[in-house]
């Protein structure tokens, strides 16, 4: 590899779109440039259309999970200590993006405005770069300036009691699995994970995916192009 700082990777990896790290992840197994690291049907490795993007002017996030799970308040549970999820995102790696299952019965499930302002603020503080979450929010006009990115089902203007079922556990979101220490990349598009330890690799051929789509696109949108030329173009490697 190219010997990139930690920084440079995040900050190389904030410039890059979600669908161009998707293809290099498992989204084109046939190609050269992915990675093949899940199947890319089945892998549950990229959020689905049951949650949006809250900011979608934002420009992409990256970072490191870190997981809670979120239920009503029932005597069923035990629970965790207050603590218990606030030092799991201390002792993620930065930037963290807090994956958050909420596991509420259906009829409460579109009414739990679970992330709001201080919620956020809190996480924030702590390195929360992003939440990513299977629930409605709250507050986004007073999250918005807190630069927080947000994955949701949408907004609800407030909850009952709950309480934090289980931290750093496997969690299933928008159709994504993730556990601690996945990284994800994020845009209005949507998110994908792939395992930390790729993040190197990923922004290196996705780079290079996209030098090699501008050479492509320069020939589709040249005007002497024509059908002919694009099947010796095909027929030529």
């Amino acid at each position: 590899m190219s010997g990139l700082s930690e920084e440079e990777i995040l900050e190389g990896l904030r410039e890059i779109d979600t669908p161009t790290i998707s293809n290099v992840v498992a989204t084109y197994p046939k190609s050269e440039a992915c990675l093949k690291l899940y199947d890319a049907w089945y892998g549950g490795w990229y959020t689905d259309t049951t949650i949006r993007c809250v900011y979608p002017e934002m420009k992409p996030v990256v970072g490191y999970v870190a997981t809670v799970v979120f239920c009503e308040e029932s005597e069923k549970y035990t629970g965790v200590d207050r603590w218990v999820l606030p030092e799991h995102i201390d002792s993620t790696d930065k930037p963290v993006v807090l994956v958050a299952e909420q596991q509420f019965p259906q009829e409460l499930a579109n009414r739990v405005g679970l992330f709001g302002e201080m919620m956020t603020t809190r996480y924030r503080a702590l390195g929360v770069a992003a939440v990513v979450t299977n629930g409605p929010m709250r507050d986004i006009d007073a999250i918005k300036p807190l630069g927080v990115q947000y994955f949701c089902t949408g907004t609800t203007p407030a909850h009952g009691d709950m309480m934090v079922k289980a931290v750093g556990v496997p969690v299933t979101v928008g159709g994504m699995t993730v556990m601690p220490g996945d990284m994800v990349h994020m845009d209005l598009h949507g998110v994908v994970k792939f395992p930390a330890e790729y993040r190197e690799v990923v922004l290196v051929r996705a780079r290079k995916l996209l030098e090699d789509e501008a050479g492509s696109a320069a020939f589709f949108k040249d005007p002497e192009f024509t059908l002919e030329k694009w099947r010796n173009r095909s027929s030529s490697g």
